[in-house]
């Protein structure tokens, strides 16, 4: 009962720390990179903007991603073996100290890369469905609004990121070393193009709710940060 808290609490303060790090960076650099444009940004550019905001939080959110994927295997060794951090800070602590702090970074590119399509498919495309709500329907700036962008942004999100899950899980779990080419040219001649929205539904019911919670949280913080700070309103201008 004891191990079982002690699990649990490891998976939590791992998870607390990915979101502290991975989340908040991305969303951050992103607004204040559209508050400090002098005009109001097009689609591509929200797209450019939310890709380098999704690179900058993959790199962050690296070592908290380290320690969620440890975290889900460590159960399942044996116990000699089993790393047994006591939280997320023990976790770094240790894997700075027993492997070297390079071990944080370990599959940085692919992370960071998976984060920008992720960032650039969630944030972009919500601005551009909530632009798009506010000049052609007689919705107004309110729940509805963001609910229906959010909405929309979870399943391009999903469109966007499943195939890319997809072709992870295959090279992960494939018995033999082989190429993305070779490795994407097997799957097609086995499956035709039907593999790129294998599993989409499964996705989108994780993703899509997630998304829309993040969106319509931050829409409120804005809104309270916006009253305190004595900002006028402006319809977020995105």
């Amino acid at each position: 009962m004891q191990q079982a808290v002690g699990v649990n609490t490891f998976q939590i303060s791992a998870s607390l720390l990915r979101q502290l790090t991975y989340s908040t960076s991305r969303f951050g650099i992103y607004e204040e990179l559209k508050s400090t444009s002098m005009t109001k940004p097009s689609f591509p550019v929200l797209v450019a903007m939310a890709s380098a905001s999704g690179f900058v939080g993959g790199v962050a959110g690296n070592p908290a991603d380290i320690l969620n994927v440890r975290m889900q295997y460590d159960a399942a060794l044996p116990d000699h073996t089993r790393r047994n951090y006591k939280h997320a800070i023990d976790g770094l602590i240790r894997i700075t100290r027993e492997e070297g702090w390079k071990t944080l970074f370990r599959g940085v590119l692919p992370n960071s890369m998976r984060a920008v399509l992720m960032t650039a498919s969630q944030l972009a495309s919500y601005d551009g469905f909530k632009r798009l709500i506010l000049l052609h329907t007689p919705l107004e700036d309110n729940l509805a609004t963001h609910f229906s962008a959010s909405f929309l942004a979870g399943g391009v999100a999903t469109t966007i990121c499943s195939p890319v899950d997809v072709i992870k899980t295959r090279i992960m779990s494939a018995k033999e070393s082989q190429g993305l080419q070779g490795l994407l040219a097997k799957v097609y001649r086995a499956e035709g193009v039907g593999w790129v929205f294998r599993g989409w539904l499964p996705s989108f019911i994780r993703l899509g709710p997630h998304t829309i919670a993040t969106f319509l949280f931050l829409e409120q913080h804005k809104k309270l940060y916006r009253h305190f700070k004595g900002v006028k309103e402006d319809g977020d201008a995105v």
